[in-house]
C-alpha cells in the first residue's frame, strides 16, 4: 500500500507476547480532532449482547507523535474519561496510539494468543476514532516474529490490499462498522474450500491433534456444507441463487470443551468440541448427533449472514458500542435463525426426517418445562437480553423464556398458520424473502411496523386480524402455542402426549437441575411448582440423602426410580453448612411433555 493512499486511520496488529498472551496494537491518527481527539474501547460486541468491558484486558496506552512528520517519537499525555475512553490534547497533529492487550479468552467473542494460535475480533483490540468512525481504515496483521512460528497463515474476510501467500499485510475497511464485523485467525490450519454459485467459501479448522488433522474427514464437511448453504442461498435469491457475500469464511477454534458461533457479515467465528468434527475413521452411514450439533451451529451463523447481518434491526442501524442497544425482535432475529438453522439441515438431507422432528420436540418440550414462559413474553426477553438472558442465575428458568428456543416455536407456529391460511401458498419462506428484498438488500433496518407491514403485503388484509391476535397472544403474551392442533392439523403430523416412565415423570415433578460437587448433588435450579420446592428446598444445597438413601450426580437415578411404591419424599441436606430435613407428599405433577411420531409424507 502507498503511503498517499492510507487511509487517516490505520492499525497494525502484533501477535507480540505469545507465552503471556499480549497483542500489540498501534493505532495511526492522521487527523485528530483539534478540539481533543478521545478514542474509544467497545464495550460489547454486536451479536452479544452484554456488556463486557473490552479495555479492562488493556495492560497499557501510551500516545507518541508520529514519527513520518518529525523524524522524531515524542510522548503525548492522554486523559482518561472513563472506563472506556481517552483523550489527546487539542490541537495534536498526526499521532500513534500504542496498546498492549492481554488475549487469553477462547470463546469466539474476544480475543486469544498462545504458542499454538491467535484470535481476535477487532472489538477486542482496535480503539474507536470517535468522529472519525464512518471513515475508511485499514489493518495490518504482522506475523509472530519467533522463527519457529514462520509456518503461520492468517484468515480474515476484510478487502486485501497487499498480503503475502500466508494472509499477513494489508486489509481495507469501509468504516470502523466494518472492521470490527471481520474476526482474524492466525496460526496452523486444516483448510476445506468449496465453491457456491460462484461464491468462494471455506472453512478454517485449528486445535486439531496431529491424529485428528490426518483424519478429518474434509470431503463430507464440503460435502455437507456446501448442501446446507446453498438451501440458505436458494431460499433468498430462489430464481438465480447467489449470495450476498463475494467470499464466506467459517473460522473454527475446534477445543476440548465449548460451544457457541458468532456471526459477522462475510463470515463467522465457531468453537466446538474436537469430538463434533467428522472423521475417516467413522461410519459416515450413521452421522453422530454431536456431528449433526455443529452442522447445526454452523447452519445458524450462516442463515445470520442475511437475517440481523443485512435484514436488521432498526435500533442496530448504527450500533451504539458504548452501551446497550435494546430491540424487542431478538425473538425475529434469533427464534426464526433458530428454526431455519434445523430445517436447512432437513432441506439438505443432512438430517433425516425423524432426527429432525426430534430435534424439534426437544426444543418444544424445553420450552414447557420453563416456568419462566408463562411470566415474561419474548418481546421483553428480547429487551431484556442485556440483563436476563446473557446473565443467567439459578432463577432464570422461573422468570425467563428463551427467545432463541420460543423464537423457534413462533417461527413454526407462524409458518403453520400462514400456509394454512393460504392454502399452502405462502409460507414464512415468503415473509424471509420480502424481508430481504425490502430490508436486506437495501439495508433498511425493520421495528415492528416494519414487519407487521411485511406480513400484511404478502398475506393481505385478510389476514390482519389473525396476526394481531398472534403477536397478543404469543410475541406479547405469555400464552403457549397450540403446535399440537396446528401440527395435527395443518401439517398432517402425528403428536400426541409423551407416556412417561415413572422415573422421568418424578424427575420432572420434582423440578430440580443439578450438578456434581465434589461428590455431593448439589440443587443449581429449583422450579416454580415442582415438589422440590415446596419442600423447601433451594439451588446451592447439597442433597445427601432422599428417602434414607445416599444420593450423588450417578446414584440419583437408580435412588428415584426406586421409589415407585412410596408415599411421600424425605431429603436430607446441607444448607449454608447446616444440616435439614425436608419431607413432602409425593405426588405426581409433571409438566405436559409431548412426542411427535414420523409420517414420511410429511414435507417442510
Amino acid at each position: 500500500m502507498q503511503a498517499n493512499a492510507m487511509p487517516a486511520v490505520q492499525y497494525t496488529v502484533w501477535p507480540d507476547d505469545l507465552h503471556g498472551h499480549r497483542f500489540i496494537v498501534k493505532l495511526v491518527i492522521e487527523r485528530p480532532d483539534p478540539a481533543g481527539q478521545i478514542i474509544a474501547m467497545p464495550a460489547w460486541i454486536p451479536g452479544s449482547y452484554l456488556i463486557r468491558d473490552f479495555s479492562k484486558h488493556t495492560e497499557t496506552i501510551s500516545a507518541f507523535t508520529s514519527i513520518k512528520k518529525t523524524g522524531l517519537r515524542k510522548s503525548i499525555p492522554l486523559e482518561r474519561l472513563d472506563n472506556d475512553r481517552w483523550r489527546l490534547p487539542k490541537n495534536s497533529a498526526s499521532c500513534e496510539i500504542i496498546t498492549k492487550v492481554y488475549a487469553f479468552d477462547q470463546s469466539v467473542r474476544t480475543a486469544y494468543l498462545d504458542q499454538e494460535r491467535g484470535f481476535f475480533n477487532p472489538t477486542s483490540l482496535c480503539l474507536a476514532v470517535q468522529g472519525q468512525a464512518h471513515l475508511p481504515c485499514s489493518l495490518a496483521i504482522a506475523p509472530p516474529t519467533d522463527q519457529s512460528l514462520l509456518g503461520w497463515n492468517a484468515h480474515c474476510t476484510l478487502a486485501q490490499v497487499k498480503t503475502d501467500l500466508q494472509g499477513f499485510g494489508f486489509y481495507l475497511a469501509k468504516n470502523y462498522d466494518d472492521l470490527i464485523d471481520h474476526p482474524v485467525a492466525m496460526g496452523h490450519f486444516d483448510l476445506i474450500e468449496w465453491q457456491l454459485y460462484g461464491t468462494p467459501h471455506a472453512m478454517a479448522i485449528q486445535g486439531l491433534t496431529a491424529e485428528q488433522s490426518e483424519l478429518l474427514d474434509k470431503e463430507q464437511l464440503a460435502r455437507d456444507l456446501s448442501k446446507i448453504c446453498a438451501e440458505t442461498i436458494r431460499l433468498f435469491e430462489p430464481r438465480k441463487p447467489k449470495a450476498p457475500f463475494s467470499r464466506y469464511l467459517f473460522i473454527v477454534n475446534a477445543a476440548l470443551d465449548g460451544y457457541g458461533g458468532l456471526e459477522h457479515h462475510n463470515s463467522t467465528a465457531l468453537l466446538c468440541k474436537r469430538d463434533q468434527l467428522p472423521y475417516q475413521d467413522h461410519d459416515a452411514k450413521t452421522p453422530k448427533k454431536t456431528y449433526e450439533e455443529f452442522l447445526g451451529l454452523c447452519s445458524h451463523e450462516y442463515f445470520h449472514a442475511w437475517l440481523v447481518k443485512r435484514i436488521q434491526p432498526k435500533a442496530f442501524q448504527p450500533y451504539d458500542l458504548g452501551g446497550r442497544n435494546h430491540t424487542r425482535l431478538l425473538w425475529l432475529f434469533e427464534g426464526f435463525t433458530s428454526y431455519y438453522d434445523d430445517l436447512q439441515l432437513l432441506r439438505s438431507k443432512t438430517i433425516s426426517l425423524p432426527r429432525y422432528l426430534e430435534l424439534l420436540t426437544n426444543n418444544w418440550n424445553g420450552v414447557l418445562r420453563n416456568p419462566g414462559r408463562h411470566k415474561q413474553t419474548v418481546a421483553d426477553s428480547s429487551f431484556d437480553a442485556w440483563t436476563k438472558y446473557y446473565q443467567m442465575d439459578e432463577n432464570t428458568p422461573n422468570a425467563v423464556v428463551s427467545y432463541y428456543a420460543k423464537g423457534a416455536l413462533i417461527a413454526l407456529g407462524l409458518d403453520l398458520v400462514m400456509r394454512h391460511h393460504s392454502s399452502g401458498k405462502i409460507s414464512l419462506d415468503d415473509l424471509m424473502r420480502y424481508l430481504w428484498k425490502e430490508h436486506g438488500k437495501p439495508f433498511l433496518g425493520i421495528n415492528q411496523y416494519s414487519l407487521d407491514l411485511a406480513i400484511s403485503q404478502i398475506m393481505g388484509i385478510t389476514f390482519n386480524k389473525v396476526w394481531q391476535d398472534f403477536k397478543k397472544n404469543y410475541i406479547n403474551g405469555t400464552q403457549d402455542l397450540p403446535l399440537q392442533l396446528w401440527l395435527t392439523q395443518i401439517a398432517g403430523i402425528s403428536v400426541s402426549l409423551k407416556s412417561a416412565r415413572f422415573l422421568d415423570d418424578l424427575k420432572l415433578s420434582l423440578g430440580i437441575r443439578h450438578a456434581d460437587s465434589h461428590g455431593w448433588l448439589k440443587l443449581t435450579h429449583v422450579l416454580d411448582g415442582g415438589l422440590a420446592q415446596q419442600a423447601g428446598l433451594a439451588p446451592h444445597d447439597l442433597i445427601s440423602s432422599i428417602n434414607g438413601q445416599r444420593v450423588n450426580s450417578s446414584r440419583l437415578d437408580p435412588v428415584l426410580a426406586s421409589l415407585k411404591r412410596s408415599k411421600r419424599l424425605s431429603f436430607h441436606y446441607f444448607r449454608q453448612d447446616k444440616e435439614c430435613n425436608a419431607s413432602i407428599a409425593l405426588k405426581l405433577n409433571s409438566p405436559v411433555q409431548y412426542e411427535i411420531k414420523t409420517n414420511k409424507s410429511n414435507s417442510f
